[in-house]
């Protein structure tokens, strides 16, 4: 069931796709630079999630801003990417913008009824790295964060800003070994740091490029499954 909801924090509503009656746990998905909510909207069918987890995904969109690296071309975007290294001259107000953003979709799920601790926060590149950021520094306990190409912005912040909440959260992320824009090394470096700070990494690599793939698709259901259980 596809749910189309209006939350004054949004100007375009989030998708909502709910896997079964009265939800117990919640998926906030982020897209990446460029795309929409509805660019991860089909996969929920793919991960064939079992019926006795009703689950509500949340797929919210961007909003429209001027990207640097592409010319000031305005699309949607949870931050503005001004070099092709990412970690140089990063947009932290737009970072924390979102990351806000995020706190409250996850304040809105509170009063669902939906508690932190069954939230996991989840996106794709510039989407993922959102959730990483605002994940590690949540002061409230989360089921879990996933994180597929991506990396951890605002690194230099971290291990100040990151929550004793959240030091021990299972994490998944994900790294194609072809990837043209956000080269896999970064992404390593990103769970390295996780690591060595007491986070639950599972650190997965795949045959293929800025991308998602079928076997990828399968690790992400059953991470889900073992995280929400």
């Amino acid at each position: 069931m596809t749910i189309q909801r209006d939350p004054a924090t949004f100007q375009t509503p989030p998708i909502e796709i709910e896997t079964g009656r009265q939800p117990t746990a919640t998926v906030i998905w982020l897209h990446g630079l460029g795309a929409d909510g509805r660019d991860f909207e089909p996969i929920v069918p793919e991960l064939r999630l079992p019926s006795a987890m009703p689950i509500r995904f949340i797929f919210p969109h961007a909003p429209h801003r001027p990207v640097t690296i592409n010319g000031g071309y305005v699309m949607r975007a949870w931050y503005d990417i001004r070099t092709a290294e990412f970690v140089q001259r990063e947009d932290e107000a737009g970072i924390r913008e979102s990351e806000q953003t995020v706190r409250d979709l996850i304040a809105q799920e509170h009063k669902r009824g939906i508690p932190s601790q069954r939230v996991v926060l989840a996106g794709f590149s510039q989407g993922g790295a959102i959730a990483l950021h605002t994940g590690v520094r949540y002061p409230e306990r989360l089921a879990g964060i996933m994180a597929l190409s991506t990396y951890l912005p605002l690194a230099d912040s971290f291990t100040t800003e990151a929550h004793a909440a959240n030091q021990t959260v299972p994490i998944f992320m994900a790294h194609g070994t072809e990837d043209p824009i956000i080269p896999i090394e970064r992404g390593r470096q990103s769970a390295d740091l996780l690591k060595r700070a007491g986070a639950d990494v599972m650190w997965r690599t795949y045959d293929m490029a800025h991308s998602v793939c079928i076997e990828e698709i399968g690790d992400i259901a059953a991470w889900l499954i073992r995280t929400l259980r």
